[in-house]
């Protein structure tokens, strides 16, 4: 029978001493790439947002009696900068006799290295004339 003294440790735990080290330089970097998706599918979301403030303003802007200027500037101006710029958003305008419709696509920024096209988000909105 085995009894363990004070101040030696076991010899199993001496073989077993750098295994965690290992483990977790195998866990570490999956778990940055879980996380760095998790921020991708915010940022994803944002776009998606900002294509809708951007359509939703630029739609309100079009359908004033006496217009103000450009709608699609309004629809940019009310978008975030980085979001916003010639580059990376679309305007398209459809409309019948009593509304207008504004399309508005915006390129969906990528966090995860690699992996550069994620596409666009597209939102659209119609408000009446008048």
């Amino acid at each position: 029978m085995r009894t363990h003294t004070p101040g030696r440790r076991p010899l199993a735990s001496r073989r077993d001493r750098g295994q965690v080290a290992f483990e977790y330089m195998g866990f570490i970097p999956l778990m940055l790439l879980v996380g760095l998706f998790a921020i991708q599918l915010g940022v994803a979301a944002y776009a998606a947002n900002q294509a809708g403030t951007g359509a939703r303003t630029a739609a309100r802007a079009a359908s004033q009696d006496v217009p103000r200027g450009d709608s699609e500037r309004a629809g940019r101006e009310a978008m975030s900068d980085w979001l916003g710029s010639h580059k990376n958003s679309k305007f398209s305008r459809h409309g019948g006799s009593g509304n207008v419709t504004y399309t508005t696509r915006v390129r969906i920024p990528s966090v995860v290295p690699g992996i550069d096209d994620w596409g666009w988000a597209k939102r659209s909105s119609t408000m009446p004339r008048g």
